[in-house]
């Protein structure tokens, strides 16, 4: 007679079948050095049997923690984002008004099957921050404080956590931020640098590059206090934020070269580092799928407005390049150095976020590309705008149409 089996049993079996193979291989990139478990501090303990997943020397980390004084922040005013999805903008100041606040968010892992191609049927168990890929925009001012509240869904296959590049300490949150499915937690941290920083997913081992090339990356913008300056120190200012992620994609192949379909996320585990391996993508797309930003999805402009691109590369470098446009102010690395001025492709370091800003002058369609060619015209990545207004025949005219000569 079969027992029955209630939800919590069947959660601390799911939490012990991760330990044993979400975190396996670690040690990779640790070095398996003995201080501090990758595990939350209060995990349920593991069953007899399963594999422990390897542990990393951390310097302070929660029992570190706990001894340390906490932070009197009981003056400064709490803010709540409401964040939204690629390719918009949460609600923000360009300029804080006021001392620096506590910026509370909310993300939720979840574990969706997307469409990366829908000419070829090629599709994902992507792992993602709200469920888009990329992960949300977040929006802060230097010397502000994020507090993340991080839910992993009692239904996910997976430990998730987040490691955000523009925090100090504890590897950018990842320590203390692994919840297993039916868990949360609250992070809070100081953004004491300004500028555009790429936050993912950071599990452990090959599980690292497995959640990061599964979709589970986004960008984090700090804004200096006084807002976005040009290197003689005027002001710049934007009409809007157009926010892309680059994301490269490992599908596996059947052995007639199809694309292969999972029933659930993480069946692809093996088969995916073994696509991975070859540090070839199938894709490399734009806001997680080929045309999410072409056609319909397209985005807008005026003549006569200013946009704010931010571009996140979370894996790979890529080389941005407005098609009939430019990088009128780029930031490639900080708000905190000079922008670069007037320039026709800018580098997005991979594990890097970066802004460019540009006045369209033109009405049309623009393409905004990585400019290795190969990858925007055969991989994906490509994205387009599409600008309305009134032509310029200074800027540009066709003198004559396309005839036929006489050679």
């Amino acid at each position: 007679m079969r027992k029955s089996i209630n939800a919590e049993q069947v959660l601390t079996s799911r939490r012990n079948v991760l330990r044993g193979t979400a975190l396996a291989g670690a040690a990779a990139l640790t070095g398996g050095v003995a201080q501090a478990s990758l595990l939350p501090r209060h995990a349920p303990a593991v069953s007899a049997g399963t594999r422990r997943p390897p542990i990393i020397k951390v310097e302070a980390g929660p029992d570190a923690m706990a001894d340390a004084a906490p932070a009197d922040l009981s003056g400064l005013e709490r803010v709540r984002q409401e964040l939204v999805d690629p390719p918009f903008a949460p609600e923000h100041e360009q300029v804080a008004s006021g001392p620096p606040k506590i910026v509370e968010i909310e993300m939720v892992t979840h574990e969706r099957l997307m469409t990366v191609d829908e000419d070829t049927g090629a599709s994902i168990w992507a792992l993602t921050y709200n469920g888009s890929v990329p992960g949300p925009l977040i929006i802060v001012h230097q010397d502000d404080y994020v507090e993340l509240t991080l839910r992993n869904p009692v239904e996910s296959a997976m430990e998730h956590n987040i490691d955000f590049h523009a925090s100090t300490g504890a590897l950018g949150g990842g320590a203390l931020t692994h919840i297993y499915p039916g868990e949360e937690t609250v992070l809070r941290w100081k953004a004491t640098k300004a500028g555009c920083f790429t936050y993912h997913c950071a599990p452990g081992g090959a599980m690292i590059p497995y959640h990061v090339c599964h979709g589970m990356n986004g960008a984090i913008m700090v804004l200096p206090r006084d807002g976005l300056k040009d290197a003689e120190g005027n002001p710049l200012r934007y009409d809007s934020i157009a926010y892309l992620g680059e994301q490269d994609y490992y599908l596996p192949r059947d052995g007639n070269g199809d694309f292969r379909f999972y029933d659930t996320a993480g069946d692809d585990y093996a088969d995916s580092l073994e696509a991975m391996a070859t540090l070839v993508p199938t894709h490399q797309v734009f806001n997680g799928a080929v045309g999410a930003l072409t056609g319909a999805n397209a985005l807008k402009a005026r003549v006569g407005e200013t946009v704010l691109m931010v571009h996140n590369s979370c894996n790979v470098d890529s080389r941005p390049h407005l098609i009939g446009g430019h990088g009128n102010y780029v930031w490639e690395t900080s708000f905190t150095d000079p922008p670069l001025t007037g320039v026709e492709t800018w580098f997005v370091r991979g594990g890097c976020a970066a802004a460019a800003m540009y006045t369209f002058e033109q009405p049309g369609v623009y393409a905004y590309v990585n400019h290795n060619l190969i990858i925007a015209a055969l991989k994906g990545a490509t994205a387009h705008f599409v600008v309305e207004g009134p032509w310029n025949n200074d800027l540009m005219e066709q003198v004559v149409a396309p005839r036929s000569f006489q050679g």
